[in-house]
């Protein structure tokens, strides 16, 4: 999809860049399909600040997404290519033959009228979702589930793409973006293809301002606080924070290990994305 620039009125005009939307084919969402989406500010049940530097922002709505694509043996069409707030992806509209619309995450080169299914014996077509025991090894998908029936999970956002290396008994093994490969279940479902808007990732914000419509404000360092606010704060001058990078509370950053030892998916990882 094009990326659009604009003429520079503006500094912040000068460096921000746009995608075209020229693929979407409609503006206003499905109305049956959408729920009110509160907005946090990075608050916790107690009003205490757990994710710092977010709030504000444009409102939103929630559009409910199907990641299960459990709706077996019942064809459906492609009706729309939408945008979604609240994802890097973009959403298709699906019209189920038998009246039920759903959305879901638009896979890279779907097409409006084109037809998809999910089930076990289906056509590996793009946007198709079957079980990984059904997939023909070396294909890419998006959308994987980590345990059977709970959703998919894994590579959903634009651009994303797993490839199925290999099937050893009631495991498959997937390549991830990260270069981790990862065991999952053979009766997990994923979904064909590759994650549509591939851009996403090209695009230049080009001020500030565009930042705080998301709802992300401004990153403050830690050395440029005062001692009472953060570990590596205060000092005469210009300092380097006197100790190793870390958290507000002490938490150490710059590739400290933050993982569990004891998490029983370690099991499932053959190769970690860090060496």
């Amino acid at each position: 999809m094009p990326i659009k620039k604009y003429k520079p009125t503006s500094p912040g005009r000068r460096f921000g860049t746009v995608l075209d939307y020229s693929v979407l084919t409609k503006k206003e969402p499905e109305k049956s399909l959408l729920k009110p989406k509160k907005r946090t500010g990075g608050r916790n049940h107690h009003g205490h600040t757990t994710s710092r530097f977010r709030g504000g922002g444009h409102k939103r709505m929630y559009r409910i997404i199907d990641f299960k694509r459990d709706k077996d043996g019942i064809p459906a069409r492609v009706a729309a290519l939408e945008y979604d707030p609240n994802r890097s992806s973009f959403i298709a509209l699906l019209h189920y033959a038998d009246g039920e619309k759903r959305y879901i995450l638009a896979p890279n080169g779907i097409q409006v009228g084109a037809s998809v299914e999910s089930g076990e014996k289906v056509e590996p077509n793009v946007g198709n979702t079957m079980p990984l025991r059904s997939i023909p090894l070396g294909m890419t998908v998006h959308n994987v589930e980590l345990k059977a029936g709970h959703g998919g999970q894994l590579g959903r956002s634009a651009g994303c793409t797993i490839q199925l290396q290999a099937r050893e008994g009631a495991f498959a093994n997937l390549l991830l973006p990260s270069g981790e490969i990862r065991r999952v279940s053979v009766a997990c479902r994923a979904t064909i293809g590759q994650v549509g808007n591939l851009d996403h990732q090209h695009v230049s914000l080009g001020k500030a301002g565009r930042s705080r419509w998301k709802g992300r404000r401004p990153h403050v360092r830690g050395t440029a606080q005062n001692p009472v606010a953060h570990p590596m704060g205060g000092g005469e001058g210009r300092s380097g924070g006197g100790r190793h990078p870390c958290s507000p509370t002490g938490k150490l950053s710059k590739g400290g290990r933050t993982r569990n030892r004891q998490k029983p998916s370690n099991a499932f990882i053959l190769r970690r994305r860090k060496k």
